[in-house]
């Protein structure tokens, strides 16, 4: 829990010589730090003999650090390569005029995407806290925290509803002939177009359409939003199966989810390299690959293209959804945060961009076959993984061979984003009740808890009218919500804890610092306080109007408005909590609403003190000075915070 009584001084040494002071501007690291203009005063040295000493504080448990370098940047790529590579970026990328689409995802990738990751990453890794807990560097900004755990937490409810559908049609894949391919004898009708089973609109659904429809999801006995029917049973199994599951590879913590990242990061990306390879080889996988490359340069000038290059560099990097700046916690406090930030967001682009070849040259073989146009076999979002691929792979000889493939590919990519969800709300609890952390015991009953809650939960996602409920999380869980709390973490760290004292920790973990290092960060700062706020307004805005001018829809229903309204709700509960954070943190201060202002935005004390986590740091931990009379002292907050001393005077 945040100490509120041990507020970082912003007094000076009463009485003090110039020289005195000058001697008082030392950091752990033996840098020169400044904490939002003003220098912390120097702590005196203990006298051997103490009549009136304040207690200790309590032993703090130590947190576990990654066994390995390779485990956090595998754990980082697994959390932002997840299923938004594979079936919204190529989606988006064809929509959006082809090729011309890689002009503002990268804009907006390197003006928004990097340096918010940056921010993240070393948020967390120098405060080596979890979201909440982190915020002792602006107890104002607390709610920011709490934001995060409430987007974590819809997040969770419905990812793992996609992984229990993966489960679904990976035992499903075991069949031979595959149940949604036409040589299914329950298909054989559909496919001799005989088939008069057909929607609201008169379109004669496809037999991957109708085992997704009616076998899988069930929704077409389902009236709308306001009547989920149901729960699905076979469903229901495969969601209990997927918690166990993220149960067992959470159960020690980043301990065990850090072994399991080097199968589950790495293995689809040899799926997409056989996947690639084997499109090639197909009749008409080049009409696919250039329907998804041609660029049409007058979608540049519509604003829709731009909000879906930032919407997509937000989904697929995670940001602002604790993941990463809980996962950057456990690092050693000298780990070169930057590299790793360029590392983990070129890797995560390129294979975004990396995947379309894969989904895009089996597509154009499946429209090939089917002698239509590439457009009306694309599609977007659960309608590319379980309609459109599905029904192209079973096109192909060894279906099963690649459907198993496939999913298997589906289900680690989701499983390791997952990860990073569930690792942003269990370290934002433990952070906030140590105890936990000490008792594996309690831990491990904490976490059983947490899957289970979330899988009761999760059964309103996987009932007759499931999917409903799926989509309005889905498009508002990620949504307005979310840019509110990074734009007010980007403005907290820029300009109340100081963009300036931010770059220079950066700087102190980086303890050798290479030329480069400080080069980069001048244009990280420029984002930070210009063109990543900038940028996170248009957005906003966009957002805003387009949820007022569009209605919502799943196929051919149209959301009422009361689901419309719900989904906002759930949207402004998240950033709300910024407001009643902020109220709770000023009015737990004293003096004028300025003062109080003042006092909240100022950095805790035991901000700094989780830097001493790192073996290096505790070395290399300067011994405090000592201040000889006859000067007098005029104490602070800070004085009695750091350690126990005499606090007798001497005439």
């Amino acid at each position: 829990m945040q100490d509120t009584t041990g507020k970082a001084a912003s007094g000076n040494l009463a009485g003090a010589s110039g020289a005195t002071a000058e001697q008082n501007k030392v950091h752990m690291n033996g840098h020169t730090v400044t904490q939002n203009g003003f220098n912390p005063p120097s702590t005196p040295t203990p006298q051997p003999q103490s009549e009136c000493q304040l207690p200790t504080p309590a032993p703090i448990v130590q947190r576990e650090q990654w066994g390995g370098k390779y485990e956090f940047l595998l754990s980082c790529i697994g959390y932002c390569v997840g299923l938004g590579n594979v079936w919204r970026f190529p989606y988006l990328c064809y929509r959006n005029g082809g090729g011309v689409f890689l002009i503002p995802y990268f804009i907006m990738l390197f003006v928004t995407g990097v340096p918010l990751f940056l921010m993240e990453l070393s948020l967390g890794q120098y405060g080596a806290a979890g979201p909440i807990t982190v915020w002792k560097c602006c107890p104002l900004l607390k709610g920011i925290g709490i934001g995060m755990l409430c987007v974590s937490t819809l997040v969770c409810l419905y990812y793992n509803v996609i992984i229990a559908w993966t489960f679904y049609y990976l035992g499903s894949s075991f069949q031979s002939p595959l149940p949604w391919s036409c040589e299914a004898l329950a298909n054989a009708a559909i496919c001799s177009g005989n088939n008069t089973a057909n929607n609201a609109t008169g379109k004669v659904l496809t037999p991957t359409e109708i085992f997704w429809n009616n076998q899988v999801l069930g929704v077409v006995y389902s009236e709308g939003l306001h009547n989920p029917g149901p729960v699905r049973w076979p469903l229901a199994l495969c969601l209990l199966a997927a918690w166990i599951i993220i149960f067992l590879c959470m159960l020690k913590g980043i301990r065990s989810s850090g072994k399991v990242v080097y199968v589950t990061a790495t293995f689809p990306y040899f799926v997409l390299i056989v996947l690639i390879i084997r499109g090639a080889t197909l009749e008409g996988s080049l009409d696919g690959v250039t329907f998804y490359l041609t660029p049409d340069w007058s979608r540049l000038a519509n604003a829709q293209v731009w909000n879906d290059a930032a919407s997509q560099i937000f989904y697929s990097l995670g940001i602002g959804v604790g993941g990463l700046l809980s996962m950057a916690s456990y690092n050693k406090f000298d780990n070169n945060v930057i590299r790793d930030t360029i590392v983990i967001t070129t890797g995560n682009c390129c294979t975004s961009f990396f995947a379309g070849f894969a989904i895009f040259s089996i597509l154009g073989h499946m429209a090939h076959r089917k002698g239509v146009p590439v457009a009306q076999v694309a599609d977007t979002g659960p309608g590319l993984a379980f309609v459109a691929y599905p029904e192209a792979l079973a096109l192909l000889p060894g279906s099963v061979f690649w459907s198993i493939m496939f999913f298997l590919m589906l289900f680690m990519l989701g499983v390791d984003t997952l990860f990073g969800n569930m690792e942003g709300i269990t370290t934002a609890v433990l952070d906030e009740f140590p105890h936990l952390r000490g008792n594996p015991l309690q831990k491990s009953l904490f976490l059983g808890a947490l899957c289970f809650s979330f899988y009761l939960m999760g059964l309103l996602l996987i009932t007759d009218g499931g999917i409903y409920w799926f989509t309005l999380i889905d498009s508002f869980s990620t949504s307005f919500g979310l840019i509110i709390i990074t734009l007010f973490m980007c403005i907290g760290i820029s300009f109340f804890y100081g963009v300036n004292q931010f770059c220079q920790d950066i700087l102190d973990m980086i303890r050798h610092c290479p030329p480069w290092c400080g080069k980069v960060l001048i244009y990280f700062k420029a984002c930070w306080v210009f063109g990543t706020p900038f940028l996170l307004l248009f957005i906003l805005t966009y957002i805003f109007i387009e949820m007022y001018r569009t209605s919502l829809r799943y196929g051919d229903y149209v959301y009422p408005l009361w689901g419309k309204a719900l989904g906002v709700c759930m949207g402004a509960t998240c950033c709300l909590q910024i407001l009643i954070w902020a109220i709770v943190a000023i009015s737990k201060e004293t003096g004028t609403l300025k003062e109080r202002f003042q006092k909240s935005i100022r950095p805790l004390n035991s901000w700094r003190q989780n830097n001493l986590n790192s073996t290096v740091r505790a070395e290399e931990h300067i011994e405090p000075e000592q201040v000889d009379p006859p000067y007098t002292v005029t104490l602070t907050d800070m004085d009695f915070t750091a350690m126990t001393w005499d606090v007798g005077s001497q005439a």
